[in-house]
């Protein structure tokens, strides 16, 4: 099983939709093609030091893409704040992370906007 994590803390998964999952190696130049008319968009992280899905992420938002973003995979509460600025709605984790980092660490980090760098470099 596994959690999805917002703003307001832990969830069971509530969607119905079409949805489109993408690996973190999907080529940008074909997010536009790949994700079509779905709902939902998935991009996996297959490891926390992996951080191409932000950027797929981004690019989504950046053209267009206004269905629901999820990071889905090993994404860690440190990086919450990272994937809401890059554009994802909610983060998926396993039910054994949210053991190791229960909700109270991820809603530590759900302030997302008043913890920017570049809010502090601006400040």
């Amino acid at each position: 099983m596994s959690k999805i994590v917002r703003d307001d803390g832990f969830h069971a998964d509530d969607f119905n939709g079409h949805a489109v999952e993408l690996p973190s190696d999907t080529d940008p130049a074909e997010l536009a093609q790949l994700t079509g008319t779905a709902e939902m968009v998935v991009c996996t992280f297959p490891s926390s030091a992996d951080g191409r899905g932000f950027t797929l992420g981004r690019k989504l938002r950046d053209i267009g893409f206004t269905g629901r973003l999820r990071a889905r995979g090993h994404v860690l509460a440190d990086q919450y704040a990272m994937a809401r600025r890059s554009g994802f709605d909610e983060v998926e984790i396993s039910d054994e992370l949210a053991e190791r980092q229960p909700q109270d660490q991820w809603l530590a980090r759900a302030d997302w906007k008043a913890h920017s760098y570049r809010r502090k470099l601006v400040g």
